[in-house]
Parts: structure tokens; C-alpha cells; sequence
């Protein structure tokens, strides 16, 4: 079990000791700390804060702590109670509150959960700021109200169907379309709020909806994060139920993977090639993702003649250079869609939705539309070192040995060879290398790692 302190928020596991596990004590002094930094760095004589949490079993707890701990710094609170990431994104400026924070631990396994934070834009805290919610967390320098300037908490429990209909005002959301397309689609919302806002959503749009693990009880039914191994009981309903294709988020519903007709996965990483395909079809202009993603969503830019940018991984960094570079879609390859039409965070609602306009406008299975793209297959591997090692200079080496080929060091060191590259990233937290390979076949992804790995030891020896 562990806690996990970091610039976007604090994450760990329900119960142990404080400091080394996400404690009530923990939960109250990063609220507080959050609460803090808002009241430093504003000149508000009331600030307002948005909370909204995933479907967790100690979802309630964690928030009803959160919240008290606001309104005990003389902060007003707006409840959306159970919620996703991107609502509470998007109710943030909606509601024209000074912040929001987010209690939800992704796609990690049920006993986890976290404080994710956000700006007054709803946007994710970036480094500076977090590191300053850090500091005031550590010294505990707080300042509580007293009774007379208390805040208030405001229930307001429609905000997912709010959501909902600002997707569907999208302008190249294709409602009409959609309905007359007549889909049948199962739905996987890993028993979370996923659960309950994808199927209204999909209602909407006059979609026949089939429900699989959609009670919010936070019970997650297998590991939740979006992976094919994990997704056997939904490929099995999509072909027993002869259904157009199947969606999956995670729990906190800003991460969309697709599963064709066939029960075959669509591959995370081509949620975000799809949607852009159809944006940049309507609206021709740049791309961004990070260093990790495929290469596949360069292809399709290059086609309409956009640039495609990449930045560090880390939706922060993501958002920064889709800010600077005026991108028009952009994201992570593990099914997170950013449309600046909307808002500048992962959303899976928003994927949902342009997929689906996307498919009924070209009149074709996900199969076929899935063919369409190059064909990419990625490898992911890691080489655990010794704490004594100069990591650093490890990546220097393998940059010098590159030097001749296109080479990265925004984030560590990507290596792009004409017909495929690697990706070296250093843990934060420890000894590792994360190895990140893409190439035209799985045999050769794998073969590039491993050549790498074995170069890694080379220098090292």
C-alpha cells in the first residue's frame, strides 16, 4: 500500500497509516493545502470550489472530508456528487468557480483513490502550482475560518446530464445522423459513473443501448483500466448481441476504448487517430499528442496537409502545446480526446460522440473503418536498475549513439528511425527505464525493445 504525492494531486490506497497510505488525516491536510494555495494566490474576498467523484466505494468518505475541509477555510463548495473527470471539468467554468478537484484514482484497482486538482479554467494544475500545494502541505500552513465565515456546500446532482447536452451542441456532432443510423452498442462502465452518463448520452443520440457492469457500486468487475486483456466479456456480448461496436471507459470516464463488431479491439491508441480523422475532414489544422503515442495520428494529419506536434507525456503538457501550436484536436494514445471546442481535458463523452458522427457519416463498420488507417503495433517494456546508476547519463549515451537519426529529449530520449522509433523514460519514483516501441508488425516492436534493453546493458557494463 502507499501515497503517492505529485504536482497533479495526491493518490494512494483506502486505510494503514497517515503519510503512508490515503488516510482521512491525508485526505483533510491535502484539501486543506489545496484550499490554501487557492485563497494565497487570489484576491476574491469568496472563493467557490467544484467537487465531483468517481463511483469508488470510498468515494463518499474521501469527499464529504474534502468538502468540509473547503467550507472549514471559509470556501463555498458545489457538490455534483457522483460525477466523471470531464464534468467536473467542464462545471468548473460553467459555475465560474476558482477551482475543482476531482476524487478519483483512474484507472487504478478499487481499494485506491485521489484528489486530482484543477484551475479556475478546469483545467489540470501545472507544475509550479502543484509544487507550491506541495510545500503548503508540508509545512501545514494553514489558516481556517471561523464560524461566522464558514462556506456552504450546494448540491447540484444534474451536472453528467449538463454534460451531456454541451456534447451534443457540438457543432460536428452529428445527432440527426446518429438516430437515422439506427446503432446498437454494449456499454462497459466498469460498475462507475461511466455506468450511468454513456448510456444516457448514447440514448440521446438515439442509440440502442446494451448495458454491461453499469451499476455505479464501485465494484470494479476486472482490472479498469481499458486494456484488451481485460475486455473478454465485452467482446464476447458485442458478438452475441450482433451489436454495431462496443465502448469502454474507466472510471472516471476520460479514457475510451472501442471494440468492433467482431469482438476485436479497435486499439486505444486509434480513438484519438479516428476522431481527429473526422475533425480535421471538417476542420483542417494541427495535432498534438505525447511522445508515447502512435505515429498514426501524424499519418492521418499529414493527410490533411496539418502539422502534428508532440510534447511530454502528461495531459498537462499535452494541453500546453495544443494551446501554443492552436491544435484542433489532439490527446493521449491511451483513449484520451482533448477538443478545444469543448474543453482542454481528456473526455470520453466528447469521443463517444464524434466516433459515432464519424461512422454514421462514412456508413461503415468499425472493421472497415479501422483498416483504413496504418497499421502500427506498439511494445511496452521496462529494465529495472540499480539505485546506484546515473540514469541520466544513460539516456545521454543512447542520444549520442542516435545522434544521426531524428532524435527528442523533451521527455527523456525518443529515438524516430523512417520505420519506427523507441521511446526511453526515466521513473520518477524509481530505478527504471520505461522502454516504449512502435513499428509495423508486433515481432518487429518487440525486436526493437529488446535491442534496446540489450544496448541499455551494454553501456552500462
Amino acid at each position: 500500500m502507499s501515497l503517492i504525492k505529485s504536482i497533479s494531486g495526491i493518490r494512494g490506497t483506502i486505510g494503514g497509516k497517515t503519510g503512508e497510505n490515503l488516510t482521512p488525516l491525508d485526505a483533510v491536510k491535502f484539501a486543506a493545502a489545496y484550499g490554501s494555495w487557492l485563497k494565497n494566490f487570489s484576491d476574491k474576498e469568496k472563493l467557490k470550489v467544484v467537487v465531483g467523484r468517481d463511483a469508488r466505494i470510498s468515494g463518499k468518505m474521501i469527499q464529504e472530508l474534502t468538502m468540509n475541509t473547503l467550507t472549514g477555510l471559509g470556501i463555498d463548495v458545489i457538490d455534483l456528487g457522483l460525477s466523471t473527470t470531464p464534468t467536473v471539468e467542464i462545471a468548473v467554468p460553467l459555475e465560474k468557480a476558482d477551482g475543482g478537484i476531482i476524487l478519483t484514482a483512474s484507472h487504478n484497482p478499487k481499494q485506491w483513490n485521489a484528489l486530482k486538482l484543477l484551475n479556475s479554467k478546469g483545467e489540470f494544475l501545472d507544475g509550479e502550482e502543484g509544487a507550491k500545494i506541495l510545500g503548503i502541505a508540508e509545512s501545514e500552513d494553514f489558516n481556517f475560518s471561523e464560524v461566522d465565515e464558514l462556506g456552504k456546500i450546494t448540491l447540484k446532482e444534474n451536472y453528467m446530464d449538463t454534460h451531456i447536452e454541451e456534447v451534443l451542441k457540438l457543432t460536428l456532432v452529428e445527432v440527426e445522423k446518429i438516430k437515422k443510423a439506427g446503432f446498437k452498442v454494449v456499454v462497459d462502465g466498469v460498475n462507475s459513473t461511466g455506468g450511468i452518463v454513456i448510456p444516457a448520452l448514447l440514448k440521446k443520440l438515439g442509440v440502442e443501448v446494451v448495458e454491461l457492469y453499469c451499476e455505479p457500486n464501485g465494484h470494479f468487475p476486472h482490472n479498469p483500466e481499458p486494456l484488451k486483456e481485460h475486455l473478454q466479456d465485452i467482446s464476447d456480448l458485442v458478438v452475441k448481441e450482433k451489436a454495431d461496436m462496443g465502448i469502454v471507459v474507466d472510471p472516471d470516464v476520460d479514457r475510451l476504448a472501442i471494440i468492433d463488431e467482431n469482438g476485436q479491439m479497435f486499439g486505444e491508441e486509434y480513438t484519438l487517430v479516428a476522431c481527429a480523422d473526422y475533425v480535421l475532414s471538417k476542420t483542417p489544422g494541427d495535432t498534438v499528442s505525447n511522445l508515447s503515442s502512435s505515429r498514426a495520428l501524424s499519418d492521418v494529419t499529414n493527410k490533411y496537409n496539418g502539422n502534428y506536434k508532440a510534447s511530454a507525456v502528461g495531459e498537462v503538457n499535452v494541453v500546453k502545446l495544443m494551446k501554443d501550436s492552436n491544435a484542433v484536436i489532439g490527446g493521449e494514445g491511451n483513449g484520451g480526446i482533448i477538443y478545444p471546442e469543448s474543453h482542454y481535458g481528456r473526455d470520453s463523452l466528447v469521443g463517444v460522440a464524434l466516433f459515432l458522427s464519424l461512422l454514421a457519416e462514412r456508413k461503415q463498420k468499425v472493421s472497415e473503418l479501422r483498416k483504413e488507417y496504418p497499421a502500427y503495433f506498439m511494445s511496452k517494456n521496462k529494465i529495472q536498475l540499480t539505485p546506484d546508476l546515473d540514469v541520466d547519463g544513460i539516456l545521454k549515451a543512447v542520444e549520442q549513439r542516435h545522434r544521426e537519426e531524428k532524435v527528442s529529449t523533451v521527455d527523456g530520449v525518443k529515438i524516430d528511425f523512417p520505420e519506427n522509433w523507441v521511446h526511453l523514460r526515466k521513473s520518477n519514483t524509481e530505478p527504471i527505464i520505461r522502454i516504449y516501441t512502435e513499428a509495423k508488425s508486433q515481432e518487429e516492436a518487440d525486436d526493437l525493445a529488446q535491442k534496446m534493453i540489450a544496448e541499455i546493458k551494454s553501456i552500462i557494463a
